[in-house]
């Protein structure tokens, strides 16, 4: 008899073990891009929805801003593949934050001056007191947060006077911890909306001997944060003495750009980004006008793939506008976040 009762009992315990846990346990994290869809809370089943937010730019030839148009005006393809567009807004202002990135390896020693008044220039140009704010990373052998967010701009020009040049280079290591910075660290504003536009400026020649990292995982990194990219080039292999000392071939120079320009020109496409090649501060002042401008009036749409599930992988996107004069500035793809599987209860322990 009492073998019998506990034959009973046991499978009797165990079903409140399963629904006790069942009803404490918390639902599965819900990761970035997916919006949980669930029913009553009595042991529902819980799913994710594979929603993939883009933020472009519109622009003419003449690279001027265009901000009136309407999602009537534009297709999204995923994979190729056309997609309905689930929402859309037209531009908004949203606060700043911002990664400044600023190479202080031995090899841009000479160019050192040219980076910190850029860096400073582009601060006060885009920073807004109480709305926007910046962090500094320097780089040489590694990565160094110098200065945490701030929106003071005199404080962020102090750290950056500060700041002198030497040792290897590790741009892509930089590049990878600042978009990790600016994705779990960014201060988000106070109130029901807590929307940031994440950017990060990259001030160096583009040569990188010191990296852990390549630099595809750098721009994964960066397109996982959703950062759109800025680079200022410190190289001056193109600029010929003649040419500088003469006004009119300094208007038309042709530029012959060296493999780190290329690099930092990469970094930029794919995140949505622009890349500049200056020689002086000057050249850049209207250029950080530009950006700061084209940063607070950008579009947003989202869709939801429907071609296949979240597997994880690389997938491109590209936005078409109806008309054929005006280019789309946006980043070039996204890592689809794979759908984690139900947790599954522990196996109680044996009587």
């Amino acid at each position: 008899m009492k073998r019998q009762a506990l034959r009973i009992v046991i499978p009797i315990v165990l079903f409140a073990v399963a629904a006790a846990w069942a009803q404490q346990s918390p639902a599965p994290a819900q990761a970035p891009g997916q919006a949980p869809v669930s029913g009553d809370k009595q042991g529902t089943i819980v799913r994710n929805v594979n929603l993939v937010d883009v933020l472009f730019s519109v622009v003419t030839k003449r690279e001027k801003l265009v901000t009136d148009l309407n999602k009537e005006d534009f297709k999204v393809f995923d994979d190729g593949v056309q997609q309905e567009i689930s929402s859309f807004s037209q531009p908004t202002d949203l606060p700043l934050r911002i990664g400044m990135v600023l190479d202080t390896s031995n090899s841009i020693r000479d160019r050192l001056k040219f980076e910190q008044d850029a860096a400073i220039d582009f601060l006060f140009n885009a920073i807004r007191r109480g709305r926007d704010q910046a962090f500094l990373m320097t780089f040489d052998d590694g990565p160094q947060v110098i200065k945490d967010f701030s929106g003071d701009s005199g404080e962020l020009r102090d750290t950056i006077l500060k700041q002198r040049a030497g040792g290897g280079t590790a741009l892509y290591d930089a590049v990878y911890a600042a978009s990790q910075q600016l994705l779990n660290k960014s201060p988000l504003p106070a109130g029901p909306n807590t929307d940031v536009r994440r950017v990060l400026v990259v001030i160096s020649d583009g040569d990188d001997n010191s990296s852990n990292r390549s630099r595809g995982a750098a721009v994964e990194m960066a397109q996982r944060a959703g950062v759109i990219i800025y680079s200022i080039s410190t190289s001056t292999e193109w600029v010929n003495i003649d040419d500088e000392r003469d006004p009119a071939k300094r208007i038309n120079r042709k530029y012959e750009k060296g493999e780190g320009d290329h690099v930092l020109e990469q970094l930029a496409l794919e995140t949505g980004g622009r890349a500049f090649f200056p020689y002086r501060v000057d050249d850049l002042g209207q250029s950080f006008l530009d950006i700061g401008d084209e940063l607070r009036h950008q579009y947003a749409l989202a869709y939801s793939p429907g071609n296949r599930a979240p597997d994880g992988r690389f997938h491109t996107i590209r936005i078409q506008v109806g008309r054929k004069d005006l280019i789309v500035r946006s980043r070039k793809g996204y890592y689809s976040v794979p759908t984690s599987p139900s947790p599954v209860p522990p196996a109680p322990a044996n009587p």
